[in-house]
């Protein structure tokens, strides 16, 4: 069977558990449930602190798992990263009193408070800076003024938290980071099969199917605005001056691309949700 490492808890474990369920994949029905067996699909689902999982995977006890790119990174974990996931998405950041004039050197010798001690200093050290890195588990942002660090090192969305803190972002992005999925670089036939399964998902989510009428002479005009994956698919209608498209529409243009189409002739403009693909 083919061993998967799933988030147990936090940001990632319940997006994580509804893909799989899209996938076709048989999940746990009690949160208690550590180990879950799949027969059908030839899986065995283990649920696990995220943090962990990038280390389960690359002692390659198990095949693959879900978690975060951030975590991978900071895990120094020799398990690699497959494919993007598309949610979880996060920035990190450094950050610094609030008028202090520092540039990213100064953090050469400094102290940096920060969840993810791996993953900043691998960051550091591709510019040749060595700081004394201090791990923190969560509320990173009061380090400096409690006394602990000269700056911090964080996950930043608006940024608010850390002003309130006193504190301001400085230097290049760290790391943007999403759900990820990743591997232990062991080949194994369901391996393929979870990746396209998943990467389906990823397609239904972010695609509709569109169907409309359109007059033969508008055709080309509409098959522009709907040139769909390879290519649209065109069928004759019972009027020979008319034909019927399908076409495959990225879902946060719809409404764009039906107005657009209406406007080259196009007529009885359907749209379909996609609920599982293989591409």
């Amino acid at each position: 069977m083919l061993k998967i490492a799933v988030p147990n808890k936090g940001s990632l474990s319940e997006t994580a558990a509804q893909m799989l369920a899209e996938a076709g994949y048989q999940g746990r029905r009690d949160s208690r449930e550590l180990v879950v067996l799949d027969p059908r699909n030839g899986v065995e689902f283990f649920y696990l602190r995220p943090r962990d999982i990038a280390t389960y995977v690359g002692s390659g006890a198990l095949d693959v798992g879900i978690t975060g790119r951030d975590l991978l990174l900071d895990s120094e974990s020799p398990a690699t990263e497959t494919a993007a996931l598309d949610f979880g998405e996060s920035t990190f950041r450094f950050a610094r009193p609030e008028g202090t004039a520092i540039e990213l050197t100064d953090l050469e010798g400094a102290r940096v408070a920060t969840s993810y001690p791996g993953l900043v200093r691998g960051f550091l050290a591709g510019y040749g800076i060595t700081a004394q890195l201090i791990r923190l588990d969560g509320a990173v942002e009061s380090a400096v003024r409690l006394g602990v660090a000269d700056a911090v090192a964080d996950v930043v969305s608006t940024g608010s938290t850390l002003r309130k803190a006193g504190l301001e972002i400085f230097g290049p992005v760290i790391l943007e980071s999403t759900a990820v999925l990743i591997s232990s670089g062991t080949e194994h036939p369901g391996a393929q099969t979870l990746l396209r399964r998943l990467q389906g998902v990823l397609v239904a989510r972010q695609f509709v199917l569109m169907d409309y009428d359109v007059p033969v002479v508008h055709l080309d005009e509409a098959c522009a605005l709907t040139p769909g994956i390879e290519s649209p698919t065109i069928s004759p209608l019972h009027d020979p001056e008319w034909v019927a498209v399908r076409s495959m529409v990225p879902k946060s243009d719809t409404n764009q691309v039906m107005d657009a189409l209406y406007e080259v002739g196009a007529r009885a403009i359907l749209v379909s949700p996609i609920h599982a693909a293989r591409i």
